[in-house]
């Protein structure tokens, strides 16, 4: 089973992080927009049960998504489920109508701007994003995905990343729960 191990941090000041990152040997790739459609389940309330269902909506790519319950309280580690789509934009159009023939209704959606890149820390991979999230800001996330046995090991490493780049407090809350957050302020 696949866990996705995460740490987010929102970031006040990208110029000072993305030389930070330059000087960890962090190369961020091009700009990718995302744009992530979520979905309420028809018999129990994700948003209770703390889970995800997204289809998620690239230039080059369409993948659906399911995470899990956090597992932990100082990150946002979960069981992920990705399946990518080959038929593209038309394959998305007609998965979402089976979600909603089943009856899964619309949660919302997010729209981003991501540039990714990757750094090694203690042997282990990590994937780095930066997002320009829209009605939102800029947040960095730390991510490994490992299996169950390596959660803690990875845990620990993306801690210690995120201490030795000073990225100040996580945020546990999802894109989406911010999202809301934000609309309902205004």
């Amino acid at each position: 089973m696949a866990i996705e191990v995460e740490m987010k941090f929102s970031v006040s000041d990208e110029a000072e992080l993305r030389q930070r990152l330059t000087k960890w040997g962090v190369d961020l790739g091009r700009s990718e927009q995302q744009v992530d459609s979520y979905f309420s389940h028809p018999a129990r309330d994700f948003s209770s049960t703390d889970e995800a269902l997204r289809i998620r909506r690239t230039e080059s790519r369409v993948e659906v998504t399911y995470k899990g319950p956090r597992l932990d309280e100082r990150t946002k580690t979960r069981q992920e489920i990705e399946v990518s789509l080959a038929g593209g934009e038309i394959a998305a159009t007609q998965f979402e109508q089976i979600l909603r023939v089943l009856g899964f209704g619309s949660a919302g959606e997010v729209t981003k701007s991501r540039r990714v890149g990757h750094l090694q820390g203690r042997g282990r991979v990590v994937t780095v994003a930066l997002d320009q999230v829209d009605g939102l800001g800029t947040f960095l996330e730390l991510e490994s995905i490992v299996c169950s046995a390596d959660v803690a090991e990875a845990r620990e490493n993306l801690e210690r990343l995120a201490r030795e780049l000073d990225l100040g407090v996580t945020e546990r809350r999802s894109y989406l729960e911010l999202v809301g957050l934000s609309s309902a302020q205004r």
